[in-house]
């Protein structure tokens, strides 16, 4: 699967020590990476279909600092999807309020009837891509519904929906900015980790240099501003747990790429 990487801080942080350890893990996740930072509701985001320690680009990208208060960053193991740009993470979209939003996922969408429409509408052919096409729609109607902006709050209800609606029997581990709050879930054992200092969240598939990580708790949506928790969601029971009949479904998806 893949990896995600994440960072929420009040004030800008040193982000290349990091960065650097995430994407030395590219042998083991060949085929993409990428990095997502944010100002105001501007994305700069810079990605390749091919691994990260092969990349002459990312190499000379980290040479120069990386000091921000909101990232993402991704490294691709392919299940779903061909290794091109569009299939790379993160994904972006914007709403009918004019609201950016980013997207990063690692996990199998299996089966949802939520999602199955946008096949012949994305620019892709990744399940994680879907997500965020999905979202953006339930976004967009309840904009349309009010009349005008979401407030955080707003957003983050639908947001919990979402994972309620797409959660069962899909494995569904995701890092979501929109521009000023970050959004993470997992719903699958100790396969997101996060990291608290002051006025600073970092979150990450796998610990990183020597700080002190813990698994993300399972199967609620959370929300951070500023490094702070600004939102809980509604725990569900969607637990993702390997069976041989998924094994063998990726199994086969990977081998016709």
């Amino acid at each position: 699967m893949c990896e995600l990487f994440g960072i929420s801080s009040k004030e800008k942080v040193l982000c290349n020590p990091y960065l650097k350890e995430f994407f030395s893990h590219g042998t083991e996740h060949p085929h993409g990476w990428g990095i997502a930072q944010f100002f105001g509701q501007r994305v700069s985001l810079e990605k390749e279909p091919v691994c990260s320690l092969k990349s002459g680009y990312l190499k000379e990208r980290l040479t120069d600092e990386i000091r921000t208060d909101l990232l993402l960053a991704h490294i691709r193991l392919a299940t779903k999807g061909g290794l091109e740009y569009k299939n790379t993470h993160p994904f972006v979209q914007t709403d009918r309020s004019g609201r950016t939003w980013t997207l990063e996922h690692n996990g199998t969408v299996f089966e949802s009837e939520e999602l199955s429409p946008y096949i012949h509408k994305q620019a892709g052919t990744t399940d994680s891509e879907r997500i965020l096409y999905y979202l953006i729609d339930r976004l967009d109607a309840g904009i349309k519904k009010k009349g005008g902006e979401l407030s955080g709050e707003e957003r983050f209800q639908i947001l919990d929906e979402v994972v309620q609606t797409i959660t069962p029997e899909n494995k569904i581990n995701l890092i979501i900015c929109d521009g000023e709050i970050l959004y993470v879930h997992t719903n699958y054992q100790k396969s997101l980790h996060i990291m608290e200092a002051e006025d600073t969240v970092m979150f990450s598939t796998q610990p990183l240099l020597q700080d002190e990580w813990e698994p993300l708790p399972l199967n609620t949506l959370l929300a951070y501003k500023d490094g702070e928790k600004l939102y809980e969601g509604t725990r569900h029971e969607n637990e993702f747990l390997d069976s041989e009949e998924k094994m063998r479904f990726l199994f086969l998806d990977f081998a016709g790429m």
